[in-house]
């Protein structure tokens, strides 16, 4: 397509009233029933299009790309002629859509936007399931590759003014990146045997998508680096529910990333989702810090919104593993199952790991004197074992895991926390207690696969090992759970101990749980 734009007076016939908008690196003009979008000259590190080739080239490969996303919309590329006739400058031409219809209208003026946002989880899905995969596309989805790209944003980022990227804030941001990308390579690898790494997107904002009556139209894919665009699948649908939390529809975040991973049968643990979330949430703060300098002036509030919401998700995706414990009785399985619940924490029971390992079914009682049968040093040692290998084998794969067992000796500790930190995991240590009186109550009520009974309790108690690491957790003060479904007081005391900076398991950023005074 060519038009006879002129350029000799470059903005002659564009300053007649029509409507515009910027952004960092582009200028659109509004003219009836089109959309003009211009190339800014500019090199900014992460693209350069300083030059008219450069800016060429990346208006046709605008178009391409985005054609697999709305080919209804980009309707091709216009010449910019200069005076003589000469082309000067290239234009990407689009059919025009009506503002009011874009995702982020929808959302700030308080619309109801699940269908079309459903609709578009459905479509990123289906893209990404039909999108080319080989070697070169693969190898941008790995643990290093996705690494090198946080350094590097990092690195960029802090030759920022001081104002827009708070230097503690960036520093523990990349404090957490480290831990949680340091032992998770077979997470990554695994991601990339299943196909998970795609020719995606790259730049999914609600700004660019539009919904209207036959479906939503999802523009302005990331043209300027392959290799930006190279991405996990999880990593693409995280922009987007980055973008929802950012204009304050984080519930609508977190069902849209629920509904990708349904769509595109994603099972990644909920640690890599909030990863994904808190680099698009630096990506975007990068973006908001050069807008600034660039004398937008709302960029600077929303580039330190954006690295706050980088730093919690980070906190959310801290691969953790949880040692609950406590004499027979008080109420560790319990406890463990009403926090494993809500934070999506995979629970490891020695109970039951060491009847499977026996042959025996979980809920069948085997009981057996202190010290004998299955629980002879030597079985207790092989269950622990066993315990710690799958564990560890989890936390690498970003699961976060809850150990259920005793824990009464100093040694067996000391192995879990060898083993948090051969996997670069947080550690949380958790001590169960009741009175006696409950304690008993509950053994000769007690169903489940533990064997163990008043005796073989008084027997452990005297062979307890000080835990003075551990947390207390006085499981006889308050139930476990509301008739509500909601944590009770120990179960509160337990989550605000594994993330003590708030529920971070979901979108929202709320204020810890509360105990009563």
């Amino acid at each position: 397509m060519t038009c006879g734009f002129a350029c000799g007076a470059p903005w002659t016939g564009w300053d007649t009233g029509a409507a515009s908008s910027e952004t960092h690196s582009a200028v659109v003009f509004f003219i009836g029933d089109r959309a003009y979008k211009l190339k800014k000259p500019v090199d900014l590190g992460f693209l350069d299009f300083s030059t008219p080739q450069a800016r060429e080239a990346a208006c046709h490969r605008e178009t391409k790309l985005n054609r697999r996303f709305a080919p209804d919309v980009y309707l091709g590329v216009a010449e910019v002629r200069d005076p003589a006739g000469q082309a000067c400058d290239h234009l990407v031409v689009m059919r025009r859509l009506p503002p009011s219809r874009r995702l982020s209208a929808l959302v700030r003026a308080g619309v109801p936007a699940e269908g079309p946002v459903r609709r578009v989880a459905r479509i990123l899905a289906t893209q990404h399931a039909s999108a080319p995969r080989d070697p070169g596309i693969t190898r941008q989805g790995s643990r290093d590759a996705l690494w090198q790209r946080w350094k590097d944003n990092f690195a960029q980022i802090r030759q920022q003014p001081a104002e827009l990227a708070d230097a503690s804030v960036i520093d523990e941001a990349q404090h957490m990146t480290d831990r949680f990308l340091a032992d998770r390579d077979p997470l990554f690898a695994e991601r990339a045997r299943t196909g998970r790494i795609v020719d995606g997107h790259g730049d999914l904002l609600a700004d660019d998508i539009f919904c209207l009556d036959d479906g939503p139209r999802i523009l302005d894919c990331l043209e300027f680096d392959d290799r930006l665009r190279w991405v996990d699948g999880l990593d693409d649908a995280a922009f987007l529910a980055m973008d929802l939390e950012r204009l304050a529809a984080p519930q609508l975040a977190e069902r849209f990333i629920r509904w990708y991973a349904e769509y595109s049968g994603d099972p990644a643990p909920t640690s890599l989702r909030h990863h994904y979330a808190a680099y698009r949430s630096l990506v975007r703060g990068k973006v908001a810090c050069l807008r600034a300098v660039q004398g937008d002036p709302e960029a600077a509030a929303e580039a330190r919104q954006l690295f706050c919401m980088t730093l919690r998700h980070l906190r959310a995706a801290a691969v953790t593993l949880v040692m609950i414990g406590g004499l027979p009785g008080t109420g560790k399985s319990t406890l463990s199952a009403a926090v494993a619940g809500p934070l999506g924490f995979t629970v490891l029971s020695s109970d039951r790991i060491r009847k499977e390992l026996a042959g025996i079914s979980p809920d069948e009682h085997h009981p057996a004197a202190y010290g004998t049968g299955l629980y002879t040093q030597s079985w207790t040692g092989r269950t622990y074992r066993e315990t710690l290998n799958r564990a560890s084998a989890l936390l690498r794969l970003g699961e976060s895991v809850i150990i259920d067992a005793s824990w009464n000796s100093a040694e067996l500790r000391a192995g879990v926390a060898a083993a948090a930190q051969s996997t670069a995991a947080d550690l949380v240590q958790l001590r169960c207690t009741a009175p006696r009186t409950v304690t008993t109550q509950r053994l000769e009520n007690r169903a489940g696969a533990s064997d163990a009974d008043p005796c073989i309790a008084a027997r452990m108690a005297a062979e307890e090992a000080p835990w003075t690491a551990a947390i207390t957790i006085d499981t006889a003060s308050g139930t476990l759970t509301t008739p509500a479904g909601e944590p009770g007081k120990p179960a509160r005391q337990a989550l605000n101990a594994i993330r003590p900076h708030g529920p971070e398991h979901t979108w929202r950023p709320t204020r810890p749980y509360m105990l009563p005074d």
